[in-house]
């Protein structure tokens, strides 16, 4: 039977990836985004794989009201709905108490709000099926918070929360929902269209060496930062499977270790770990404020 997955965020990183390799699967993938221009890579690496038949196209602004509803629309057409995969999202960075409030709604539009909507205008159809299942990628960030990234470590711990929600809600229709929590990968979800609140950017902010210290350690990380494929194959991994008995699957180097360590120390002992490797504490903040 040919199954038809639906993803988000389709035009880049894990998107443009687990797309592709769909359609290699057999999928019939529809791949949503927000410009459409930027299909033209998908189309290339399709033609590559003699694939183009198995994908086509929707425009879909999630923070949108009227695209939503144009997606929507669109989905009577389909003779079934198999999977949605909500990867729409981008990374917004910046301080608790410098992050505006505007700010924070902006990550959550798109990170959180405009996933639910999707999720409601496809879900009608999984429960008329008596079948489906939901894919909502977050990140371990959604388990553990990193100063100076609140509004994405808040949206992905809403996200967390609603998914388990909904898992309990739509597991009697035959339906099931499943996170995948990245860690550190080379996609461009922090360099494309970078963001960070405009008042955390400034040289007079009192967190400023907090900054330049996170700078520093993401900067160090590169290296052992992995492979988004690795993501892609297993979103297609888990769209295979008959049921997806677990809803958590983190998936990145040493993502699990520190998920466990989290939760088995005492957050005292977590929190001057956290300090120490950013080296902000005493000696090594005066250093950056320098």
């Amino acid at each position: 039977m040919n199954k038809t997955a639906i993803i988000t965020g389709a035009s880049s990183g894990f998107g443009m990836l687990a797309t592709v390799e769909l359609a290699k699967k057999g999928f019939s993938v529809i791949a949503t985004m927000r410009n459409m221009q930027n299909k033209d890579t998908i189309i290339e690496l399709c033609k590559q794989e003699s694939i183009t038949s198995k994908i086509s196209f929707i425009q879909l602004d999630v923070t949108d009201q009227q695209s939503i509803e144009h997606f929507s629309s669109q989905l009577s057409q389909l003779s079934s709905i198999n999977v949605l995969i909500n990867n729409a999202g981008f990374a917004f960075g910046g301080f608790c108490e410098e992050t505006s409030i505007l700010e924070y709604k902006e990550q959550f539009n798109t990170n959180f709000f405009g996933l639910i909507e999707v999720t409601q205008a496809v879900l009608p159809y999984m429960r008329k099926q008596r079948r489906g299942k939901i894919i909502n990628i977050s990140s371990i960030s959604g388990k553990m918070g990193f100063p100076g990234l609140s509004p994405y470590v808040a949206s992905k711990h809403a996200l967390e929360g609603w998914s388990e929600c909904l898992r309990l809600e739509v597991k009697p229709f035959g339906i099931d929902v499943a996170l995948i929590e990245p860690g550190s990968y080379k996609t461009n979800i922090w360099t494309k269209g970078k963001r960070i609140a405009k008042n955390s950017m400034l040289d007079t902010s009192p967190y400023s060496f907090y900054l330049k210290a996170i700078e520093k350690e993401l900067e160090s990380g590169t290296s052992n930062y992995g492979n988004p494929q690795d993501v892609a194959q297993l979103i297609v991994d888990l769209c295979s499977r008959k049921e997806l008995s677990k809803l958590r699957y983190p998936i990145g180097k040493g993502v699990k270790a520190s998920l466990i360590m989290k939760n088995m120390i005492p957050w005292k002992v977590w929190e001057k770990i956290f300090h120490k490797k950013l080296n902000v504490g005493g000696i090594g903040r005066d250093n950056y404020i320098q």
